[in-house]
């Protein structure tokens, strides 16, 4: 690896905070921008050396802060722009570097932008939109993720026209054809860069562009409508653009939600010499948990292949988990009170020990589960209440539908931290603005911190090893043990410095054989008192050795 290869948001661990749900300040039962200055301190403690934050801007929330009404505001219940400068002073008082949410493949219908687009045709800002005169007919169908009806087109009587939103209704789709409204975003960017912020994340940019003459699309598409929806048209120039107007001027990181549909679509994004983007984020890995349980072989195979693809050039982000799934040891380990803290734990050392960016989202450090969702009036999230009444319209099976979104809901990645065993587990004196999951007595960082065998510490000591180890950033991955369908072992190697990892996916004793030698080996850290010594692993077992 050569010298100039290094950079600082290759070698970042990244702390993903929801902040609706990290920590509230004033007792409204939403988490904010007070609560999380608050715990910059325990941030710190954990190791990580960035944090993403989703969305604080100013918002009317029908998709919790990814509807924008104004992109140089705080939403009021997150605090002001006080609290923001204070927050990112903090953070880098702290050595924390800050990623933002940017969301600008739409805005919400209650932006200025949106609200002047609407009223005329003849209107300067009708254009920043995607809009269907009524006289042409009904527009080409197109699918929506969150509306009620999976109609992409809503109808607005006022200029008797329809509007694009991919998303919800209240988030109409932005068109980037228009020169403006790329400069609008670009200024938007430079503000916050001009702040301080050392990165940006786009929200949904794989779906920015648009073929704007809107062709019919064939029947049955949606199921796999990224293949149409995303990397269309002109998103590499507005990339390119972007990285000329923004991302050349300043030291921020950049790395946009989703990698296409091929590896040349992602290498497109993010390979250094195109001059778009740092890092792809693709959702392939992450895709593999189904409430009826995954194959190890599909994973190692999955994570294998994007490893294979990015090792000469561009670069990945490694996760489990974000605000759009439900939690990772309920997901892809065993939430179980007995196996819980040894397949989280094993989760977080596959994490932190492959190559690429770790994106790690709050709470997992703890090993929090799923919530409790009993019944369809306990979810918030807009895409599950709208899929809900979709599906109550179509007749389905609503037991089946609520059993599959308990386990699979958004919401189960939003409960609030679990701090500590008081009320509401320490995040607000007020009412959470979502269920706390009720395991937060046993489950929590206070206890965690006192115990030294806990997810907590496990996780610092995992960070620790990463940081002091570039072979766990940059080195070769090589993937042994290829067919075993219980066990994921490979080796990372970069200078001379050899790491072997094991990682037990099963909550049965599981054997490797990696045909390497391990007698002379150092444990270099493990999730179980007496580490594996010969390949025969306990249920949920990882060790990671650093091999003679």
């Amino acid at each position: 690896m050569p010298a100039t290869d290094r950079k600082w948001w290759k070698e970042a661990i990244v702390y993903q905070i929801y902040p609706r749900s990290f920590q509230d300040s004033d007792g409204d039962g939403v988490g904010d921008l007070k609560g999380i200055l608050s715990r910059l301190d325990y941030i710190k403690s954990l190791g990580i050396t960035a944090v993403w934050l989703n969305p604080i801007y100013s918002s009317p929330n029908d998709d919790n802060g990814y509807d924008i009404s104004d992109y140089r505001g705080i939403m009021r219940e997150f605090g002001t722009m006080e609290d923001f400068d204070a927050l990112l002073k903090g953070m880098h008082d702290r050595g924390i570097k800050l990623i933002m949410d940017l969301v600008v493949n739409h805005s919400s219908d209650e932006h200025e932008w949106f609200q002047q687009s609407r009223s005329s045709r003849t209107n300067p800002y009708r254009n920043y939109y995607h809009w269907w005169p009524a006289e042409k007919g009904t527009p080409p169908y197109r699918y929506s993720l969150f509306d009620v009806n999976h109609d992409a087109w809503a109808y607005d009587s006022l200029t008797n026209a329809y509007y694009l939103h991919y998303f919800s209704r209240k988030q109409p789709d932005l068109n980037w054809e228009n020169p403006k409204v790329r400069q609008e975003v670009y200024d938007i960017m430079k503000f916050w860069a001009d702040k301080g912020v050392d990165g940006f994340r786009l929200d949904a940019f794989q779906f920015a562009a648009k073929d704007t003459t809107f062709p019919e699309f064939p029947k049955g598409y949606e199921k796999n409508f990224t293949l149409y929806y995303a990397m269309q048209g002109n998103l590499h120039e507005y990339l390119k653009e972007m990285n000329r107007e923004v991302f050349s001027k300043y030291d921020v990181m950049s790395v946009a939600e989703g990698a296409g549909n091929t590896f040349e679509d992602a290498h497109n994004l993010v390979d250094a010499d195109r001059q778009e983007l740092n890092m792809a984020y693709a959702f392939e890995g992450v895709d593999i948990a189904k409430p009826e349980g995954y194959s190890l072989l599909t994973f190692k195979e999955v994570f294998s292949r994007w490893d294979s693809s990015f090792a000469e050039k561009g670069w990945l982000s490694i996760f489990l988990a974000n605000h759009d799934q439900a939690r990772m040891v309920s997901r892809f380990g065993n939430d179980s009170p007995e196996f819980r803290a040894p397949s989280s734990k094993m989760l977080s050392t596959f994490i932190m020990t492959m190559r690429g960016t770790p994106y790690y989202y709050y709470g997992d450090e703890l090993g929090m589960t799923n919530g409790d969702f009993q019944r369809i009036e306990e979810f918030r999230d807009v895409q599950t209440l709208n899929e809900y009444q979709y599906q109550k319209n179509q007749g389905a099976d609503m037991a089946r539908f609520l059993e599959r979104k308990k386990f699979e809901s958004r919401d189960n990645g939003r409960t609030p931290f679990q701090w500590d065993d008081s009320r509401h587990a320490g995040f607000t004196t007020g009412t959470p603005w979502i269920k706390v999951a009720p395991n937060y007595k046993t489950i929590n960082a206070a206890a965690q911190e006192k115990d030294p065998n806990s997810c907590l510490n496990y996780f610092r000591e995992l960070v620790k090893l990463r940081k002091n180890n570039l072979a766990l950033v940059y080195g070769d991955y090589t993937l042994l043990d290829e067919a075993n369908p219980n066990t994921y072992s490979y080796t990372r190697e970069l200078d001379g410095k050899k790491f072997l990892i094991l990682l037990n996916f099963t909550s049965t004793p599981a054997s490797t054989n990696t045909g390497l030698d391990v007698s002379k080996a150092r444990v270099v850290l493990g999730n179980y008192p007496q580490p594996s010594r010969d390949g025969k692993l306990q249920p949920y077992e990882s060790v990671i050795y650093e091999l003679p």
